[in-house]
């Protein structure tokens, strides 16, 4: 399967509490529920593209508990998402947990890297990774992601979870799809490659690049 990495962030890259003032306000954050303004159809048919493709989802415990007690209430059977997280296999990384409500959940407790892995080895389309940041983070140094899918909101927070904070392995990045929703939040589909680097001499009194 194909490990693909789903997010909303702010202009300044934060992740944390898009969805309600309470979704997590962990280390002090109040700016919860900034991502609700700006929904609408485009946003809604973005979403539900990607959880047409999943077979299996990945989730860190954080997220797995903001979305079980909201997600396992709805069962209007339109809603792509709620219908895709209820049915799909689900597996969650955590230490602690170990009976998880969820219908159709394990539990990865140990060695993360190489349960992802093994998990991307089976058939299927897509093994989706929503939210999670610090899971995100582990699977992005480990260079187990295939593609990631953003939502980028033209709102600027200061404070939070970043998708990608200090520290992160170098990456570079190939834009493969991008579009704008009705209210200014902009999509990106980017594929993870090696990061280069160039120069700019001057020759002849004039700029030239140099690039690998």
């Amino acid at each position: 399967m194909k490990l693909t990495v789903h997010t909303f962030v702010s202009f300044d890259g934060v992740m944390q509490g898009p969805g309600a003032p309470e979704e997590d306000p962990s280390g002090g954050f109040t700016l919860g529920g900034w991502l609700v303004p700006h929904v609408d159809d485009d946003f809604g048919r973005v979403v539900d593209h990607w959880f047409g493709h999943a077979d299996e989802i990945l989730l860190g415990r954080s997220t797995y508990d903001m979305m079980y007690p909201f997600w396992s209430q709805i069962t209007e059977p339109d809603n792509v998402v709620a219908t895709k997280l209820n049915m799909l296999p689900k597996h969650v990384v955590s230490t602690t947990l170990t009976d998880p409500a969820w219908n159709n959940t394990t539990v990865i407790a140990s060695d993360v890297v190489a349960a992802v892995a093994a998990l991307k080895d089976r058939p299927g389309r897509e093994l989706q990774v929503h939210g999670s940041w610090r899971l995100v983070r582990t699977l992005h140094d480990a260079g187990l992601v295939d593609e990631y899918r953003v939502l980028v909101f033209p709102v600027v927070l200061g404070m939070g979870k970043r998708l990608f904070p200090e520290g992160a392995t170098p990456s570079g990045l190939t834009l493969v799809h991008s579009e704008a929703t009705s209210t200014g939040v902009t999509y990106h589909v980017l594929l993870p490659r090696p990061l280069t680097a160039g120069t700019i001499t001057i020759e002849d009194g004039a700029e030239v690049l140099h690039t690998p």
